[in-house]
């Protein structure tokens, strides 16, 4: 699987802003990777200065089935249900905190 390329349909999965403004606003990770921050470029565009141009990305591991998440050694981290963290495997229900975001990792 190339960089883009659609992630299995059988192992859908999404970030659901929970608070920060907008929401209930889900976005679906149906690529190898989807980029975070607040570069208009960005897969994922939060409009925050607390947070870098490319804060950090979402890597499907194909062989794993799993999603990753890795901080791109943004200025003010990365939270994982409250910790801060370099990269870490993502479960449902997981909370992820992206300056004043926060987003729940939901698959399905």
């Amino acid at each position: 699987m190339s960089p883009g390329d659609a992630a299995p349909a059988a192992k859908r999965a999404a970030l659901v802003i929970r608070t920060g403004g907008f929401e209930g606003t889900r976005y679906e990770l149906g690529r190898s990777e989807t980029l975070i921050g607040r570069n208009p470029g960005t897969d994922i565009t939060l409009l925050d200065e607390g947070i870098s141009r490319e804060h950090a990305i979402v890597l499907y591991d194909e062989d794993e089935g799993s999603y990753v998440i890795e901080d791109l050694q943004s200025t003010n981290g990365t939270k994982v249900n409250g910790k801060r963290v370099r990269s870490v495997t993502l479960n449902p229900g997981d909370e992820i905190q992206i300056g004043q975001t926060l987003f729940e990792f939901v698959e399905g």
